[in-house]
């Protein structure tokens, strides 16, 4: 099990999510994204996969996992591990371009 932690960033996007009743079904998806990075982050609903566009603070690989798939501005989680083993940092919640 992984322990997750959000940036400042990625918990405005949750609260964000959780104040719009219109996004229920996308607040669902996250939520049961974030359930399978944190019991597996490589699970194969995720499709996570390395983002090579950007690096952590640290040089940090981040990852892109999928909320949703095949939908119109489907949510994406962004993340890398740490700082401690069995830790994942959230990035952001995002709706993909």
């Amino acid at each position: 099990m992984f322990k997750l932690l959000f940036t400042e960033q990625a918990d405005a996007d949750l609260v964000e999510l959780e104040n719009k009743p219109n996004l229920s079904k996308r607040l669902k998806a996250v939520r049961k994204a974030l359930g399978y990075l944190e019991s597996n982050p490589r699970h194969p609903g995720l499709n996570t996969h390395k983002y090579t566009a950007l690096s952590g603070p640290d040089g940090q690989e981040i990852f892109e996992a999928y909320a949703e798939n095949n939908t119109p501005a489907a949510y994406r989680i962004f993340w890398l591990y740490g700082p401690s083993k069995h830790e994942i940092i959230i990035i952001a919640i995002t709706p993909h371009p």
